[in-house]
C-alpha cells in the first residue's frame, strides 16, 4: 500500500477529509485469451481540495482508475470510495446520480452535442438533476459567463474555436457544483496557449471553490505547473506518489505577471 504525502497508515481510512480513497483496486478485463490488468491492485486516497495529476504512457492504467473515481466502471476488487460513498456497492442509478451530482468530467474531445447551443449544453446537467425551470437559464448563463463565454451563449459548437468548446464542456461539468472535478487529457486537443487558459481556469477553481480536482496527463511538464501532487502509474500499478512544492498560488504567478 502506497501511502501520500504527510499521511499515516492509520489515517488511510475513508473521512470527512478525503474525496477518494481506492484500496487495492483491481480492474481486469479478458481481451481474448488474454487477461487485461487495466488497474492492478492500486491503494491511494486523494483529500479534499486537492489537485492531483495522474501520469503515465498509454495503457498505465491511468484514465481506467479515472473512470473507476467517476463511476462508469465497476473495479473487479478492491474498494473505490468517493465522497464516502463506496462505488461498488451502489446500483446504476445511483452510480447516474453520483455522476450527475458529485463528480463532473471534462474530456479530451469536448463531448458537446452539436446540434444544440452552448446554453441548451450547459443546462443539460440541470435537467437530468430536474432543476427547476425557472432557475436554469440564470445558472447557464453564469456557468457560461464563469469560463468567458457570456458573448457566445447561442452559438453551437461548430462556431467556437477548440478552447472555447472546453470552456464550454467545463461550464458544463461545474453546472451542478460537484465536490470533484475529473479531467482526462483537458488540453490534449488544444494549441499550448489555449491549454494554459483552460488549466489556469481549473487552477481558479481549485483555488477559489476548494474544488477537488484529478486530472490524467501523460505531460509532466503540464502535471509540474498546476498540480499540488503528482501520481505515477505504469502498467496497472501506482509507482510513485510526489509532493509538488514548485507549484504557486494563481495570485501570485499574476503579480509577477
Amino acid at each position: 500500500m502506497t501511502i501520500g504525502p504527510d499521511q499515516s497508515n492509520d489515517q488511510f481510512n475513508p473521512g470527512s477529509a478525503l474525496a477518494v480513497c481506492a484500496v487495492d483496486v483491481c480492474r481486469h478485463y479478458q481481451m481474448g485469451e488474454t487477461l487485461i490488468r487495466a488497474v492492478d491492485g492500486i491503494s491511494l486516497q486523494v483529500r479534499r481540495g486537492e489537485f492531483v495529476a495522474l501520469l503515465g504512457s498509454s495503457g498505465s492504467g491511468k484514465s481506467s482508475l479515472l473512470n473507476l473515481v467517476a463511476g462508469l466502471d465497476r473495479p473487479t476488487s478492491g474498494a473505490v470510495i468517493v465522497e464516502d460513498r463506496d462505488l461498488a456497492r451502489l446500483s446504476r442509478e445511483e452510480l447516474a446520480k453520483h455522476r450527475l451530482r458529485t463528480v463532473g468530467m471534462v474530456f479530451q474531445s469536448f463531448n458537446l452535442v452539436s446540434r444544440m447551443t452552448l446554453a441548451e449544453n450547459v443546462e443539460l446537467p440541470l435537467r437530468f438533476a430536474e432543476v427547476d425551470r425557472s432557475q436554469r437559464p440564470a445558472l447557464t448563463r453564469h456557468g457560461l459567463e464563469r469560463v468567458g463565454l457570456g458573448a457566445r451563449i447561442t452559438h453551437r459548437p461548430s462556431e467556437l474555436s477548440g478552447g472555447e468548446q472546453q470552456r464550454a464542456a467545463l461550464a458544463r461539468a461545474l453546472i451542478n457544483q460537484p465536490k470533484l472535478l475529473l479531467a482526462d487529457e483537458p488540453t490534449g486537443n488544444l494549441d499550448s496557449h489555449t491549454g494554459t487558459e483552460i488549466m489556469n481556469l481549473m487552477r481558479e477553481f481549485n483555488q477559489s471553490l476548494g474544488m477537488t480536482i484529478v486530472m490524467v496527463t501523460h505531460e509532466r511538464a503540464l502535471a509540474e505547473r498546476y498540480a499540488k501532487r503528482m501520481i505515477f502509474l505504469a502498467d496497472g500499478k501506482l509507482i510513485d506518489d510526489q509532493a509538488n512544492s514548485a507549484v504557486e498560488p494563481a495570485s501570485l504567478e499574476r503579480e509577477r505577471r
